[in-house]
């Protein structure tokens, strides 16, 4: 999910909070965010005795003196579960063992990290602790939800699929494998949807996803669509996002996109320099250009938006990773979780707010003083089944939420929710996006989100 760059700030949550949710994630000192201005693994086989105590294929004698092989039951090998298509099989099923398949692990290059910062250490050891067992199988569940999912749905991505089916076919694939409907009060903050899914066509960059009783809107040929979506597992956020375009004509696009998110998840590493790899990333997205209608047309990083890092339950922290060339003093940390994403465009690269309703998310540590009974029971709503979790109408609708507006209004007013809208270029240009989410882990770099796709 793509993170709008703040004029004079970073987008990130309250650091003056107290809530239950952000104790986890620990605050960073100022020198590490302050910004300057300017395969499926089979069961095991069914290990039922036959009734022998132990004695299985042991021989008993006749008073013939004769010896007879005892009969034995043969024992019966469970078959391994399979995935069905589309994904609607709980990973529980397939991994008894919560043995998720890790992500693409890489080796830290010790000789371009020689500057790494021992000092106050302290400030990373929420964060290392956090990263145990029950943390990786966390994350690696979500991430091969992540990729059980949009493997379906790159199959049927293509012109004269509406965005509501796609979105439908997300989400629904999502609440199956991780096992959790997100219907019941405090499901969907048990894993699930992690934010809104983006379904971003033509010049609109991010944050566009279809609402309840809006006109319907199907893919076309000539349409370039990126597809943005999260999945959580106790509030671990896995995300990613991919472009596909049925036209080749746009491939070129594509790859500069692809080829500049790599570059990222190349130079992350522990200490990393936010302003060395926005200026990589920069210079392989513009060596890009693409011919459209007889016009070569240079390939664009987008100046208004840019990766983040990651914290629990929360999809924006409080670093930012840009694909424009920035001076910052931004670093990059043992512990953390990051958002790589890049996108390119044929347009002006500087994205505006357009009309229309992407999510909501949570602002804590606002007060709550002087509203009124029915946005009180609606922030209840939300409270206990998102959190600061962003999320959209389809699913505040999903939980039973009913004639909330007036309320949701009273809340955005009051500074207590935040209302995110599309984020689009000029008309008639092109956008696309890709993603991935790396886990700066002590001894290497985890890419967990990494596909045979992209």
């Amino acid at each position: 999910m793509g993170s709008k760059t703040p004029e004079e700030h970073q987008q990130g949550p309250d650091p003056s909070s107290d809530g239950p949710i952000a104790s986890i994630n620990p605050p960073k000192s100022a020198a590490a965010t302050g910004l300057v201005p300017g395969v499926l693994e089979g069961q095991d086989e069914d290990g039922d005795g036959d009734g022998d105590d132990g004695c299985a294929g042991s021989s008993v004698t006749k008073s013939d003196g004769k010896r007879k092989k005892r009969n034995k039951k043969k024992s019966k090998k469970t078959s391994a579960a399979q995935q069905t298509t589309p994904p609607r099989v709980a990973l529980v099923d397939l991994f008894s063992d919560t043995q998720y398949p890790t992500g693409q692990i890489v080796d830290y290059d010790t000789d371009s990290n020689l500057q790494r910062t021992t000092a106050e250490e302290l400030r990373h050891v929420a964060a290392i602790e956090n990263m145990d067992k029950t943390f990786l199988a966390d994350y690696r569940k979500a991430a091969e939800v992540h990729r059980q999912v949009r493997q379906h749905v790159q199959t049927i991505a293509k012109p004269g699929v509406s965005m509501s089916r796609l979105a439908d076919e997300i989400e629904d694939g999502v609440r199956a494998l991780v096992g959790h409907q997100a219907v019941e009060t405090g499901d969907a903050l048990k894993a699930g949807i992690g934010f809104p899914t983006g379904l971003c066509l033509n010049n609109i960059a991010a944050h566009w996803t279809p609402n309840p009783g809006a006109k319907e809107i199907v893919l076309q040929y000539d349409d370039v669509l990126s597809i943005d979506f999260g999945v959580h597992v106790n509030g671990r956020i896995v995300d990613s996002a991919f472009t596909v375009a049925a036209n080749p004509v746009y491939d070129p696009l594509l790859e500069a996109v692809r080829a500049a998110t790599n570059t990222g998840l190349k130079e992350a590493g522990i200490d990393a320099r936010m302003s060395h790899i926005s200026g990589v990333i920069q210079e392989v997205m513009e060596s890009y250009e693409v011919e459209l209608n007889g016009k070569t047309i240079p390939v664009k990083a987008v100046r208004s938006l840019s990766g983040h890092n990651i914290l629990r339950y929360h999809i924006h922290g409080d670093k930012q990773v840009p694909f424009v060339k920035t001076k910052t003093s931004q670093r990059m940390e043992e512990g953390d979780i990051f958002a790589i994403e890049t996108f390119g465009t044929t347009g002006k690269a500087y994205m505006h707010d357009d009309v229309g309703v992407y999510g909501y998310g949570r602002n804590e540590g606002v007060s709550l003083g002087g509203i009124s009974s029915s946005a009180k029971a609606l922030l209840k709503i939300i409270d206990e089944n998102f959190g600061t979790l962003v999320f959209s109408k389809r699913y505040l609708e999903r939980v039973g939420a009913k004639s909330y507006h007036l309320a949701m209004k009273s809340l955005i007013s009051k500074g207590i929710m935040e209302c995110y809208g599309p984020l689009v270029d000029v008309l008639g240009s092109y956008v696309a996006q890709f993603e991935h989410t790396v886990l700066l882990r002590p001894n290497c770099k985890e890419v967990i989100s990494r596909g045979d796709d992209y």
